[in-house]
């Protein structure tokens, strides 16, 4: 009798564990740079993640459980991120990790994330984050290593033989760098300088007037932030006439509205996102990235291709928990890893055990400044 009232005590213990489980918040955890040099990557990719959040609970929430977001902000620092990271984990509790904002800070926090055994999708650029390829880490932004090569395309095209490089001092800028100086030859393009500047640095033109003594056919700065602005404005100053390439990191309003009329001209490779009302009716991605953009602006003003790698993060993220039917950690990262045609504001994702991306080249446009908006080059 008492094994039975005890057999019977253990089973209602176990299915009212299972029924809280159930009806438990899925916690998501993130960790961004919505203030200090980064910003403007990290405040729209937080809009994003609340404004969705909040639409998915409002709609009934993923497999009948609500999601709450914890957020921390890391300014960019990553010693702080190393430290949100391990509070997510050990304290939050959470299920998955979308964010951070920078390369430095997801290179920070990668074996914090794949000793815990949590998915990490990051929003950073760096191809260093899912190159070569770690079990629990994925990325939504197109890398580093991709838009070096749609510039190089272009400048083929552009009969552009010799580059002068700037780049960031930060881990963005420096692995951008890398990418450049390993890629170049490939296109029959000669760095004839490659000069860098910190993150405080207010004026560049000691940097710039050497790389005008190179003779170059073109200026190349890989960087995000105010750097890229200045780089601009310092190029223009000094009477430099020649063809300006940003990479996707100043890929927002915020760049072209620090740089003024020196950004007219400047062509930089970004998502189909900021160009999304010139896109036909029939591109496969028009209608997510023109109800995001409508969605996002009508809240907040002119939108970014930042906020669209977090609106990519999150809705990776969820659909790998329909498709696991649970937060069960293994089993939602085998599903992110086995994503396929998922149709998002950087790209159409399909992922695979040896790309954690799943982005091709073709998810880039190549665009122009022009009149101090976007414009599509090809």
């Amino acid at each position: 009798m008492k094994r039975s009232v005890k057999a019977l005590v253990a089973g209602f213990a176990l299915l009212f564990s299972i029924n809280a489980a159930q009806a438990s918040d899925i916690k998501i955890g993130t960790f961004l740079a919505v203030t200090g040099p980064a910003s403007f990557l990290g405040d729209p990719e937080l809009k994003t993640l609340q404004m969705y959040v909040k639409k998915i609970n409002d709609e009934g929430g993923v497999i009948g459980r609500k999601i709450k977001l914890i957020h921390y902000d890391t300014g960019a620092n990553p010693k702080k991120a190393v430290n949100f990271a391990k509070r997510l984990i050990k304290k939050d509790r959470v299920d998955i990790i979308v964010g951070a904002s920078t390369s430095g800070t997801t290179m920070a926090v990668i074996p914090i994330v794949q000793k815990a055994k949590i998915p990490f999708i990051s929003m950073a650029g760096s191809v260093k984050i899912v190159e070569p390829v770690k079990k629990w880490v994925f990325k939504t932004p197109h890398t580093d290593k991709m838009a070096a090569r749609k510039i190089f395309i272009d400048m083929n095209k552009r009969d552009i033989k010799k580059v002068g490089l700037i780049s960031g001092s930060g881990g963005f800028g420096k692995s951008g760098r890398g990418q450049v100086l390993a890629l170049a030859s490939e296109y029959g393009i000669t760095i004839t300088a490659d000069e860098s500047y910190g993150k405080k640095d207010t004026d560049m033109t000691a940097q710039l007037s050497k790389i005008r003594a190179t003779n170059p056919d073109a200026i190349l700065n890989f960087g995000f932030g105010s750097g890229p602005a200045i780089v601009t404005k310092n190029i223009r100053q000094l009477g430099i006439k020649l063809p300006i390439y940003q990479s996707h990191g100043v890929a927002s309003k915020k760049y072209i509205n620090l740089a003024g009329s020196a950004a007219e001209g400047v062509r930089l490779p970004a998502a189909s996102l900021l160009v999304a009302s010139m896109l036909p009716s029939s591109h496969p991605q028009t209608e997510v990235i023109q109800a995001y953009k409508n969605n996002f602006e009508a809240k907040h003003g002119p939108v970014s291709t930042f906020g669209g790698h977090a609106y990519d993060a999150l809705y990776l993220a969820v659909e790998a928990i329909k498709r696991a039917g649970s937060t069960n950690k293994a089993r939602v990262r085998n599903e992110i890893e086995n994503t396929k045609n998922f149709l998002g504001a950087g790209g159409i994702f399909n992922m695979s055990s040896s790309d954690h991306l799943g982005l091709g080249l073709n998810a880039f446009k190549m665009l122009e400044i022009k009149n101090g908006d976007w414009s599509i080059v090809e």
